[in-house]
């Protein structure tokens, strides 16, 4: 079977199984969804949901946070792993927003990726997920895996795995497709003793890699 024929099959399954499948962190606007997908780097969704829920209130918007006193945000943010970079960019980028953007988060991905801290994937996931706008596809870990696991990809960089995606999967499916795999990576095709026979791609799936 075809790449395309696989793309196809899998973005019918997903959107059978995952009907709203939605990116799982949480938030209430665009800059918090860019602040999340920074601090959810080598941590999981779950723990940096934790962390927002304490941080957020505690400072609303770009200035709050560019303004913050560092010790203390980088106490907040330790739960995260990776604190002090962590902090150090996540300051830098509201800064960066309030500079460049007026504090407004771009809709391009053009803008976004000028933004300290911010690659497609990251990116990617503000615009997917808070302005519904198909820039390209989410590529973390887990669609990585999958894309490689179901010979959608050769690839290893995010990037490139992107850019084999987008030429099988169609346009208007972008923003559905990437928040939908990530579940399918997280809950079924995990990195190590992957549930294949759960798996919703099960017969057409040469398991490279497994």
């Amino acid at each position: 079977m075809k790449p395309a024929e696989k793309a196809a099959l899998l973005l019918e399954r997903l959107r059978t199984k995952y009907p709203d499948a939605r990116y799982e962190l949480n938030w209430s606007t665009p800059y918090e969804l860019l602040v999340a997908t920074i601090l959810a780097a080598q941590c999981t969704d779950e723990r940096v949901n934790k962390v927002t829920a304490v941080v957020f209130p505690k400072y609303p918007g770009p200035q709050a946070i560019a303004d913050a006193d560092t010790a203390e945000l980088e106490e907040d943010l330790k739960p995260t792993g990776f604190f002090k970079q962590k902090t150090k960019t996540v300051q830098a980028m509201s800064r960066a927003l309030l500079a460049d953007f007026n504090g407004e988060v771009p809709r391009t991905i053009e803008e976004l990726v000028k933004l300290p801290g911010v690659a497609r994937k990251t990116a990617n996931v503000v615009l997917n997920t808070a302005f519904d706008i198909a820039s390209g596809v989410i590529v973390d870990t887990h669609v990585a895996r999958v894309s490689q696991r179901l010979g959608l990809t050769k690839h290893d960089k995010p990037e490139a795995i992107e850019q084999d995606l987008m030429k099988l999967v169609p346009q208007d499916a972008w923003t559905f497709f990437g928040p939908a795999t990530v579940l399918h990576g997280r809950y079924t095709c995990v990195a190590k003793k992957p549930k294949c026979d759960e798996c919703l791609v099960k017969d057409i799936c040469p398991r490279i890699g497994v």
